[in-house]
């Protein structure tokens, strides 16, 4: 990583992990694996008569708190209510062999402490597992270690064919608009197939919203957006785009009700434009034979450092015109 260490790294629910993080990257932000803590309410709660009422009622209160002081208070509320107080799990202050205390460790693992981070929509470890079923479709645990390099190389060769084929289809087809919206039609042109679909998730479900100018307090069904008509910004608690890289459907709302028809640059990611180099695509293969041959290799070479220079020059007219004269 160029000997700096990550924004930020997902793991599961590991005290001795997360002690390792904080001493040798004191400035990584930790997350916990959300649905490694969920998934175990049953087997943690079952022996309580409600069981079933504690875990819908703890799901509402992770998932749907949207500040940090309604989680304070309506964690406290639930844990009263159900007589949850002396349950270590949840809310003893010491640590036991296995579990920190989950109260004391909200800011790993409730949404609402972590969403001002940007996770590129990433709350699980569910991904790093998904590759573990790709890779268990090429080698097993009894592949030798020539089997596993031959293999590893048709692994790669699969998911390079499978992004051409994406990227063809994200250049030669068209995904209809879900909507009328201007703006939803600024995110098709320049979107991934992928992403845009994730988009256009929000835009089908915000005209359920009514907009207000005020609002009153509550966890479960009003949300607070502010919006700036002079800098053409819009700010939600939801904390969607800081989080996942997308406006969110009460966004998109308030910017229907005050007629915007096109959002500022800055709320599309580039990460997320169907026209992003991808640098991976530069590591040969030897399934590619003709990246092996001299020429290409240097042609190869000379592409990806020349992506740097574009990059750094296009940030200043005086670059870019010192590099039209190259």
């Amino acid at each position: 990583m160029g000997g700096n260490t990550p924004k930020g790294i997902l793991t599961d629910q590991c005290a001795s992990m997360k002690r390792a993080i904080e001493d040798c990257m004191p400035t990584t932000i930790h997350h916990w694996c959300i649905l490694h803590i969920m998934k175990k309410i049953p087997t943690k709660l079952n022996g309580y008569k409600e069981h079933a009422e504690i875990e819908q009622e703890m799901n509402q209160v992770v998932w749907n708190s949207h500040t940090k002081d309604s989680f304070d208070r309506n964690w406290n509320d639930f844990l009263l209510k159900y007589g949850l107080v002396d349950n270590k799990w949840l809310s003893d202050s010491l640590i036991w062999v296995y579990y920190a205390d989950l109260y004391e460790d909200r800011h790993i693992w409730v949404p609402i402490y972590l969403d001002h981070y940007f996770w590129a929509g990433m709350r699980s470890t569910q991904r790093s597992e998904s590759m573990h079923l790709f890779f268990n479709k090429f080698i097993t645990r009894n592949s030798s270690l020539i089997q596993f390099i031959k293999q590893y190389d048709n692994c790669r060769g699969s998911r390079e064919q499978a992004e051409r084929e994406s990227d063809a289809a994200d250049f030669h087809t068209i995904i209809p608009c879900a909507t009328k919206s201007s703006i939803e039609a600024q995110f098709q042109h320049v979107y991934t197939h992928q992403k845009f679909r994730e988009v256009q998730a929000q835009f089908r479900g915000y005209s359920l919203y009514e907009v207000g100018e005020q609002v009153c307090s509550s966890i479960f069904n009003k949300f607070v957006v502010t919006y700036d008509s002079v800098a053409v910004e819009v700010k939600c608690q939801c904390l969607l785009f800081e989080s996942r890289g997308i406006l969110c459907r009460h966004a998109l709302s308030v910017l229907s009700f005050e007629r915007v028809t096109q959002v500022s640059p800055r709320y599309i990611l580039e990460r997320w434009s169907k026209k992003v180099k991808r640098r991976h695509t530069h590591i040969k293969s030897s399934h590619d034979e003709p990246l092996l041959e001299p020429r290409s290799k240097r042609f190869d070479e000379l592409v990806f450092r020349s992506q740097n220079i574009c990059k750094f020059a296009s940030e200043s007219e005086e670059l870019t015109a010192i590099l039209h004269h190259v």
